[in-house]
């Protein structure tokens, strides 16, 4: 049974290799889906950054071109780009963990895209690591908070978030995985959340970090 899986594998990635990138669409795919010279030009960030007293994982700077493939993920349901998302993320040095918890949104938004697209990343993360996806917690309705103070907004957060009924599987060593990063106040408002399930360690991984 292995070998025919092999062959299948080795087949989908001779296939990938005669696809044309799909950056710059002028070279052939190399991994992940771009090609080699797209891949390193790419705006990786080779260290983590401190949000909310909390170290958070992130693969890129939020900059041209990963802004616009991360805004065409998220609102223009361009899913073909989750293979170069996923990839890039692998790329990353993980703690041991027990689940994966893709950050959650309200259904008003789910409604409205018609996907969580931190949860498509974290599937595919999940499968990397071999770990099962695990979702105690559900997003109530996200405000606007312009015009609030960053107290206001800190205090809405936090009510966003609520614990689903006595969840029957429990896990104490997690990931929240999110696509961008600015202030870290939600990923923090989850992870107060993580803690009350019982939690002993929370960590934290996003595709892109925004100043």
């Amino acid at each position: 049974m292995t070998q025919p899986i092999n062959l299948l594998q080795c087949g989908i990635q001779w296939l990938c290799q005669l696809q044309p990138c799909q950056l710059c669409h002028s070279d052939t795919q190399w991994q992940h889906s771009v090609c080699q010279t797209c891949w390193q030009q790419l705006p990786w960030r080779s260290q983590a950054v401190q949000r909310q007293e909390m170290q958070i994982q992130v693969t890129f700077d939020y900059h041209y071109p990963i802004n616009r493939i991360i805004q065409q993920f998220k609102y223009e349901q361009q899913l073909h780009y989750q293979l170069l998302l996923v990839g890039a993320l692998k790329q990353l040095s993980y703690p041991k963990i027990q689940a994966i918890v893709p950050m959650p949104i309200s259904t008003a938004r789910l409604t409205e895209r018609g996907y969580n697209q931190s949860l498509l990343l974290a599937k595919g993360l999940a499968r990397h690591l071999n770990v099962p996806i695990w979702q105690p917690v559900t997003r109530l309705q996200q405000h606007a908070q312009k015009g609030l103070s960053r107290l206001e907004r800190l205090e809405d957060i936090q009510q966003q978030f609520q614990i689903q009924n006595a969840p029957k599987i429990r896990f104490r060593r997690v990931l929240i995985v999110d696509d961008v990063v600015t202030t870290g106040s939600s990923i923090h408002a989850l992870k107060q959340q993580l803690l009350k399930l019982g939690c002993q360690k929370v960590e934290a991984v996003c595709l892109a970090s925004a100043e």
